[in-house]
């Protein structure tokens, strides 16, 4: 391998380190100015309404599409082996455990965490953060603590509301093909979950939400001078949130299936 090639993954890995330590400094701060006051509670509210009302729209459709789709694909299979009458268990299942919670959330990275790190990139570059610190005001607080919460907060909410649509979209097709009445359908959704698979799925959402909300205030509040930074902070905030997203989902599945073997 060229020196060049070496030197240049040296380089890459370096600058991944350094980027992780400042965004666990940047978690540590967000933690540390979380319990002083005062305590922004209109702005925290203001930015549950845009992060949470604003993307109910783009929720549904996305959970509706997949409830449709994963059971118009799962029904053959399970019409082969004569278990079709399995189909409300497993789309809930699945739904309610891993696909909902995840495909939610990197919805939400791309609609919310594009949209805090260019909100929050564009005031960088602006100076607008500057000006708030030279009057006094600290907006770290005010900018950066209020949306962190906000995304911890109302993920959880919307990754409810879209396993709701899901598991609707996935009767109509059951209604349609199988003739399956709704209050057969949801009884046995409701018969196959158990608190086990509700618990550990609900607890990673506040998680992803978390993640969403730090990498994307990260991201614009260290945003780079010039226009090309805030499309950057945007793109990186989405890219890094993602990744992140499988890592935290990946050891969530793992912690659970540890519990579930005790």
């Amino acid at each position: 391998m060229p020196m060049n090639a070496v030197f240049n993954i040296i380089e890459l890995f370096k600058s991944f380190l350094l980027e992780i330590g400042e965004l666990s400094f940047f978690a540590a701060r967000f933690f540390r100015e979380s319990f002083k006051r005062p305590v922004e509670f209109k702005e925290f509210l203001r930015q549950c309404y845009n992060m949470g009302n604003r993307s109910l729209l783009l929720v549904a459709v996305t959970g509706f599409i997949i409830g449709l789709v994963f059971t118009l694909q799962s029904r053959p299979t399970l019409q082969e082996f004569g278990a079709v009458s399995w189909m409300p268990s497993m789309v809930s299942i699945s739904i309610i455990r891993e696909i909902g919670p995840i495909i939610t959330a990197l919805i939400c990275a791309g609609r919310i965490g594009s949209g805090i790190g260019a909100e929050l990139g564009s005031m960088r570059v602006t100076e607008q953060i500057d000006a708030m610190e030279v009057s006094g005001t600290n907006p770290f607080k005010y900018l950066v603590v209020t949306r962190i919460m906000a995304t911890t907060f109302m993920l959880p909410i919307l990754v409810f509301f879209g396993d709701a649509i899901a598991l609707f979209g996935s009767y109509l097709v059951e209604n349609i093909k199988g003739n399956v009445s709704f209050l057969l359908y949801f009884n046995q959704v409701f018969d196959a979950l158990e608190f086990g698979d509700l618990m550990p799925a609900t607890i990673k959402t506040f998680f992803f939400g978390f993640a969403i909300g730090l990498v994307g205030c990260f991201k614009g509040y260290y945003c780079k001078k010039g226009t090309a930074g805030v499309g950057v902070a945007a793109n990186s905030a989405v890219v890094f949130t993602s990744m992140l997203l499988f890592i935290i989902d990946f050891i969530a599945v793992f912690v659970t299936d540890i519990f579930y073997d005790l």
